[in-house]
């Protein structure tokens, strides 16, 4: 699964990206690691604006080893910052198709429209967009957030992928997974049957100088509790070794 972190990660496949904002004049250098990600701001003479710094971490499970897994994501420094995973669906490897080609393909076509002018830098729309542009046979679960310089991160996500956000120690936001019922979560398809961007749930929330944004697929948040993802961020005080 693939998860992204403004920090924490965990077991099964799947990615993470994590991000925690911090000010230009203190150094936000990604280190030698593909584990977490956070993000930083930059100090501006009228205001202070805010950025990720990045980094990612994909776990595939034991048995998916062999293919990378069925994850993907994407990390993107336009504007403020782009994150974004999708959870390839398994279900479609009984059909004699490769789960991942579907989300792998839906995030390189996310990662090459996110400065599109008719994505108006909007996450539900460069959903839209990538989903649209995608040939690949298959279904993904999804979600995107993208940062506005001063602090406003936008989410729209589709499935059970999801992002919580840690201010002191407290999540103050979480994302709602959406499924038909257990173990079948709303997905993008290559199928008329699926979901499309008008099923995403789209909100935002304003982020601060030190908080925490963990983004990632079910893997992440199946098998690790919220609480664990607190405690650990809380037990190192980098990103990196959390």
């Amino acid at each position: 699964m693939a998860n992204s972190i403004y920090r924490a990660s965990i077991l099964q496949s799947y990615s993470q990206l994590l991000f925690q904002p911090c000010l230009s004049n203190k150094h936000c250098v990604p280190k030698k690691t593909n584990l977490l990600c956070f993000a930083s701001s930059q100090l501006n003479p009228a205001r202070s604006e805010v950025s990720f710094c990045i980094g990612t971490h994909l776990i595939p499970h034991p048995n998916k080893v062999e293919r990378g897994g069925e994850d993907a994501f994407f990390v993107s420094n336009f504007k403020g910052g782009v994150i974004a995973v999708a959870d390839g669906v398994s279900g479609w490897a009984e059909q004699n198709v490769d789960p991942s080609l579907f989300s792998k393909e839906l995030m390189a076509n996310a990662s090459s429209l996110v400065g599109n002018l008719e994505v108006n830098y909007d996450p539900q729309i460069l959903i839209r967009k990538a989903h649209a542009a995608t040939c690949s046979k298959g279904s993904a679960t999804a979600i995107v957030a993208m940062l506005e310089r001063n602090g406003t991160m936008k989410v729209a996500s589709v499935g059970d992928c999801g992002l919580r956000v840690i201010r002191k120690g407290q999540i103050i936001f979480s994302t709602t997974p959406q499924e038909h019922y257990f173990d079948c979560p709303y997905q993008l398809s290559s199928e008329l049957v699926g979901q499309t961007y008008l099923d995403a749930v789209v909100s935002s929330v304003e982020l601060v100088e030190g908080d925490t944004i963990v983004m990632g697929s079910d893997g992440l948040f199946d098998n690790v509790f919220d609480g664990e993802i607190v405690s650990t961020l809380a037990a190192h005080s980098d990103v990196v070794e959390a």
